[in-house]
């Protein structure tokens, strides 16, 4: 954790020295007794990694100034500590970067972990294996679930190990794109037990779709996605990571603290949409909010869901009127997808020479190369400029 810069400003000393007694060990801060406003600008080796600024959250004062920090150096973090939260602080908080708000007095877990989110979200984090590959929908319909359920069977296919967990905590059927079992237990299950995790009590909470595919399903009632905490999201995701080669989340359309925690984790993140206006509208508001969020243009790969050829939208018009790139179209085949979907099966189970299922082993593909395929890559590059 050295490699760490870290700034502490607050008006207050008494939080000054309480914040600075909770860092990780081995951390040393910058402390400055004042407010952010008094902090001026930064430069060369000054600019700190993290920004923890003690507030008290009223108005907007302190937001405009960690604003305008966040447009010039755009690398930089912010921890914000505050006594009262209202909801309007929170949102106004998110759109101008500030990713972590904690309560004032903050606890020293509460502090690390947030430190520590901000690590994986630096690629600073030590000791990671799996990838985390995160769907959202830019609107209701697009077919996201569909596609990280079905990618999720492929890459298993391939003989790697994947989880797929459904993070929509109020509305989440991904298991019922696999499997018609009913769950035994739920993310809401092993929320409740969040101190007694470990690779054992995470395996027995899914669902085995395979031996290499296992889903952790959403919570059956939705009053009791209120029991998940971000917090359990934290854990749980940086638990499956050290023992799944991928792990898929279908997070749902809802951005909350929930889903943020889990997009800052993701290696990538696929937007679905499909080639319609209202999708597009919604697409370019999507990745606005990720603007915002900090997240690199490599980490958003937009997806076009039962694309066509030929139609009236062409993928050259979405992307100029996107200002972004389509990484990946999977072309429509509704009948395939829909019987598929009724009976509760993988869509290469059951039409396996469908577009959708080709489309998804390539897409599997290209995420977890088999070593052989690697080698003969290789092999044809050597040869080739013989």
């Amino acid at each position: 954790m050295s490699e760490l810069n870290i700034t502490i400003v607050s008006p207050d000393r008494k939080q000054l020295d309480a914040v600075n007694s909770a860092l990780p060990a081995g951390i040393r801060a910058t402390v400055v007794e004042g407010t952010v406003a008094d902090l001026g600008n930064f430069t060369g080796a000054m600019v700190p990694d993290i920004l923890i600024v003690g507030s008290a959250c009223e108005g907007r004062s302190d937001l405009e100034v960690l604003e305008r920090l966040g447009h010039g150096f755009p690398n930089m973090n912010f921890i914000m500590l505050c006594s009262q939260q209202s909801p309007e602080f929170l949102i106004h908080a998110m759109r101008v970067g500030v990713r972590e708000v904690l309560p004032s007095p903050v606890s020293r877990d509460g502090l690390q972990a947030a430190i520590e989110r901000i690590r994986y979200k630096m690629g600073m984090a030590q000791g990671r294996k799996g990838k985390i590959l995160a769907f959202i929908s830019c609107k209701g319909g697009s077919g996201a679930t569909l596609l990280a359920s079905n990618l999720a069977f492929a890459l298993a296919e391939r003989g790697r190990k994947v989880a797929l967990m459904d993070l929509n905590l109020q509305f989440g059927d991904a298991l019922l794109f696999l499997s018609d079992i009913k769950p035994a237990t739920t993310l809401a299950d092993l929320a409740r037990n969040i101190d007694r995790l470990d690779p054992a009590l995470l395996a027995s909470s899914m669902v085995a779709i395979t031996d290499n595919l296992s889903v952790l399903a959403a919570p059956e009632d939705p009053a009791h996605g209120m029991e998940v905490k971000p917090d359990h999201i934290d854990a749980i995701l940086a638990m499956a990571r050290s023992h799944y080669d991928f792990v898929l989340l279908d997070v749902g359309r809802t951005l909350d603290a929930h889903t943020i925690r889990a997009l800052d984790q993701a290696d990538k993140i696929y937007p679905v949409l499909q080639t319609t206006m209202p999708y597009i509208r919604d697409g370019r508001r999507l990745l606005e909010v990720f603007r915002t969020l900090g997240y690199t243009r490599d980490k958003i790969n937009l997806v076009v869901n039962r694309y066509q050829k030929g139609g009236e939208i062409a993928v050259g018009d979405m992307e100029q009127s996107l200002g972004h790139r389509i990484a990946r179209t999977i072309p429509n085949h509704y009948e395939a997808a829909a019987a598929a979907v009724n009976q509760g099966v993988p869509i290469a189970r059951l039409a396996r020479s469908s577009p959708v299922s080709k489309a998804l082993a390539e897409w599997s593909e290209m995420l977890a190369p088999k070593e052989e395929e690697v080698s003969m890559k290789w092999m044809s590059r050597i040869f080739g400029r013989a």
